[in-house]
């Protein structure tokens, strides 16, 4: 399976989402794993070091731009080098551009794609 040694890290609290988006994932052979706080998800970023971080803005403890903005401020390549892909409720311009701006590769507004097409962003962005 071309996916299987690809490593994906989603950051998202809403629990129902997140099974939906593992669940997704795996089908299509990616190693998933998860943080619902942005506190976890610096530390799994630093262990596991992913091919690609999903990453909620809304989080409990630390926001995600806050964890976008440690992750690229790294001094490490193998962590400030990781594509980040943002999945939000904000839609608004300023968040989108403050969101590229702090070095996310894209911007998808939760309500506005479906599983597959977010699917497809990460595939694009891992190819």
């Amino acid at each position: 399976m071309p996916n299987s040694n690809k490593r994906i890290l989603v950051i998202e609290d809403d629990k129902f989402l997140r099974d939906l988006i593992l669940r997704k994932l795996e089908e299509e052979q990616y190693r998933v794993t998860y943080a619902i706080d942005g506190g976890e998800a610096i530390k799994k970023i630093e262990e596991e070091k992913p091919d690609l971080v999903l990453l909620d803005l809304i989080l409990p403890s630390l926001s995600g731009f806050e964890v976008l903005k440690q992750i690229k401020a790294d001094a490490r390549p193998e962590i400030s080098g990781i594509p980040v892909i943002i999945l939000s409720n904000l839609g608004q311009e300023d968040d989108i551009k403050k969101g590229i701006d702090l070095g996310a590769k894209d911007f998808l507004i939760k309500a506005h794609f479906t599983l597959s097409e977010i699917v497809a962003k990460i595939k694009a962005t891992l190819n």
